[in-house]
């Protein structure tokens, strides 16, 4: 028995000594790397930003503490007030359909139909082509010699001016914003339909409920978590709202800047030679509260529903 014993204490002892603890550091060895990239592209320039507020910076001259002047001087400029109602229509104008519309996409085109790969392909093209070439396209349909403007004068209407005049132009900006972004939310919604079971529809169509009515009881309540988190997600790329505008409008947001948004604002401050690097910061960072305040908005409006 005691030489068993001595034969077996050495190996267990052997185990012991093999085992090797890990360093209190080791996990921040891995995260490194991902830490190193958010500090360096999100973190540093957030908080860089903010410091540049409070200065009045330029582009070729590092700027002197100036406190909140900035902020003050954006209560009295009334392109930032522009910008701010044009940003808030424009989130007004372009959530609702973005997130009824891709969910009557997503209806369709999960029927197995002869022919409804093509139209899932179309319906999603949109999305990964370029917003430039989106934009452009959009210009030439809609200029005062577009094809839709023509097709308005073969069915005896006037010519619309589409892109001359401001509240025309914000509506086509936000056409082609929904126009664009139907594909993407689309594939969010077959995601969360993919999770709907039949049983229920089946239970319903049972009891004698029609489509519209199986829309309204089954299929709403299952999606809407999806429903909130399309309505958050593109309430924040609207209220960002650039390259559509832009494009549209011109580097100038339109007649008299009456079409500019806040981030459009933020462009036209902060670049050039002689750019007001502090007041574009000041209003980015407005932005950025505007824009959290909103998601926190949306956020509750559906924490209340679940109560």
């Amino acid at each position: 028995m005691r030489n068993a014993a001595a034969a077996v204490a050495p190996q267990g002892s052997g185990r012991r000594r093999g085992i090797r603890t890990h360093l209190p550091t080791s996990p921040w060895l891995f995260l490194a790397p991902g830490l190193l990239v958010v500090g360096g592209f999100s973190l540093y320039p957030f908080l860089s930003t903010v410091a540049h507020s409070f200065t009045d910076a330029r582009t070729l001259r590092a700027g002197r503490f100036t406190g909140g002047a900035n902020y003050q001087e954006m209560l009295h400029d009334p392109m930032f007030w522009t910008g701010l109602r044009n940003s808030v229509l424009y989130v007004l104008g372009v959530v609702p359909p973005l997130v009824v519309l891709p969910l009557l996409l997503a209806l369709l085109v999960r029927r197995s139909v002869p022919g409804i790969a093509f139209f899932r392909a179309a319906f999603y093209l949109p999305v990964v082509a370029s917003v430039v070439v989106v934009g452009l396209i959009w210009v030439w349909l809609l200029d005062d010699r577009g094809l839709i403007n023509a097709l308005l004068e073969a069915l005896g209407f006037g010519r619309a001016r589409f892109l001359s005049d401001p509240w025309l132009l914000l509506l086509s900006a936000m056409a082609v914003t929904v126009w664009k972004g139907l594909g993407y939310y689309m594939i969010i919604y077959l995601a969360a339909l993919a999770q709907v079971p039949r049983e229920l529809h089946e239970a319903c169509a049972v009891d004698g409920a029609g489509p519209v009515r199986r829309f309204l009881t089954v299929t709403v309540p299952a999606v809407r978590a999806t429903m909130v988190l399309v309505a958050a997600l593109s309430a924040v790329n609207a209220f960002k709202v650039f390259s559509e505008v832009y494009l549209m409008a011109g580097a100038t947001g339109g007649p008299g800047g009456e079409d500019t948004t806040l981030v459009m604002l933020v462009q036209q401050a902060g670049t050039g030679l002689s750019g007001r690097v502090g007041y574009a910061s000041a209003l980015s960072v407005v932005v950025f509260v505007l824009t959290l305040g909103l998601m926190l908005l949306v956020l509750r409006a559906n924490r209340g529903e679940d109560r």
